[in-house]
């Protein structure tokens, strides 16, 4: 099965174009959502990242995600820390899921010939990049203009520009991710146009 690593900067599309592969039937793997379950499911992580980035980051045992944004995006020795806590178990379970699918693939030889697996900041670290060394045969970025990325990060997050500058100045820039990248997918229009 051929495993593609869909990726992106913030604001980019990326679920959008992952929800339509979803739609058609593409088997879809979502590092973001496997990160979130880790920390809303699993107390042990959720105390380790609370241990390491204070209390303050917990809300009636719930994750402050823009509180933690907050803090990892302006420092990236922190931006570290919360990798080296949750990458390690974020490639686990993308392994375990793709394992599943590998065996439902070989019982049914017929059945789609690809996955994707969506991987939001696979060129910003490398850590994280080489963490998916061998798991990953294709690289589809998915690009939209800076205009655009912060009118959809605005209107989706509620986000001000100076949080949303901070953000996209952590990411790499375009032409870097273009050379990395096997395939791209222009993300300007609406999904209506």
């Amino acid at each position: 099965m051929l495993k593609i690593g869909l990726t992106g900067g913030i604001g980019s599309g990326k679920t959008t174009v992952s929800d339509r592969f979803k739609n058609i039937g593409i088997p879809v793997i979502d590092t973001d959502v496997i990160a979130h379950e880790l920390v809303n499911q699993n107390t042990a992580v959720l105390d380790e990242i609370a241990e390491t980035f204070g209390n303050s980051i917990v809300d009636n045992g719930l994750l402050n995600r823009q509180q933690l944004a907050n803090i990892v995006f302006n420092d990236s020795n922190k931006k570290q820390q919360l990798e080296n806590i949750l990458h390690p178990k974020i490639r686990e379970q993308v392994k375990q899921q793709l394992k599943t699918l590998e065996e439902n693939h070989q019982r049914s030889p017929d059945s789609v010939q690809y996955c994707i697996i969506v991987i939001p900041l696979l060129f910003e670290t490398g850590h994280y990049a080489n963490s998916f060394h061998g798991l990953i045969d294709r690289v589809l970025l998915v690009m939209a203009d800076e205009d655009c990325r912060i009118e959809r990060i605005t209107e989706r997050d509620n986000r001000n520009l100076y949080e949303i500058s901070a953000i996209i100045k952590t990411q790499l820039d375009d032409e870097t991710k273009m050379d990395n990248a096997d395939d791209v997918l222009n993300n300007n229009s609406d999904i209506k146009t």
